[in-house]
């Protein structure tokens, strides 16, 4: 269901973001899903052809390796590409997601599902600041939440690249984290910034 889940999103406008983990395994019983984008299957050509659209590819893979619940599972076909289909490699973006997984995404999460359009959540970092995503399948736009109180004050940048504004912290440990249209952006502490 979440893999369908994401095709329905990749391909109707008037999605509802809020509701991408209804009636999932990993909403119901996290400790036994294991969570996908694609696989063999579902890539063009192939029985049961339901292939995420490639403007999606980031938001999905960010709610496969970013979020607590599941076993994520990266498809070889994203990750290396598919040259007989004429589907690109996304290697680059699934990378990135697998950096932050492992610095950043490790502790309590906190969801923002209260949008039809925009979406986010924080995860604790261990020893790294908080992870903060926020995403949108339609028009840009903003949602203010808390990365914690210990960070009053610090910058956080978007690691993707998506946004390029700087969120200052305030000192309720709120920010107003920005996404554009059809994108993830993944924030983290400016001074811990990779690259």
């Amino acid at each position: 269901p979440l893999h369908y889940n994401f095709f329905n999103a990749s391909n109707d406008p008037n999605y509802n973001m809020s509701q991408i983990l209804e009636h999932t395994l990993v909403k119901e019983n996290p400790c036994m899903a294991v969570t996908f984008v694609d696989n063999h299957d579902t890539q063009p050509g192939q029985a049961l052809q339901s292939f995420v659209q490639g403007w999606f590819k980031s938001i999905a893979y960010s709610i496969i390796l970013l979020r607590n619940d599941g076993y994520p599972c990266v498809f070889y076909g994203d990750y290396y590409g598919i040259p007989y289909s004429h589907i690109a490699s996304q290697r680059t973006m699934i990378d990135q997601l697998l950096y932050l997984r492992v610095h950043y995404a490790l502790k309590n999460q906190t969801d923002y599902f209260d949008d039809a359009n925009i979406i986010g959540w924080v995860r604790e970092g261990n020893g790294h600041s908080a992870l903060a995503c926020i995403m949108s399948d339609s028009i840009g736009g903003q949602k203010i939440m808390n990365v914690g109180v210990q960070y009053q004050g610090d910058i956080y940048v978007d690691v993707l690249k998506n946004c390029l504004e700087e969120v200052i912290i305030d000192e309720n440990g709120d920010g107003c984290f920005r996404c554009s249209h059809g994108s993830v952006s993944v924030y983290i502490k400016k001074d811990e910034y990779y690259g």
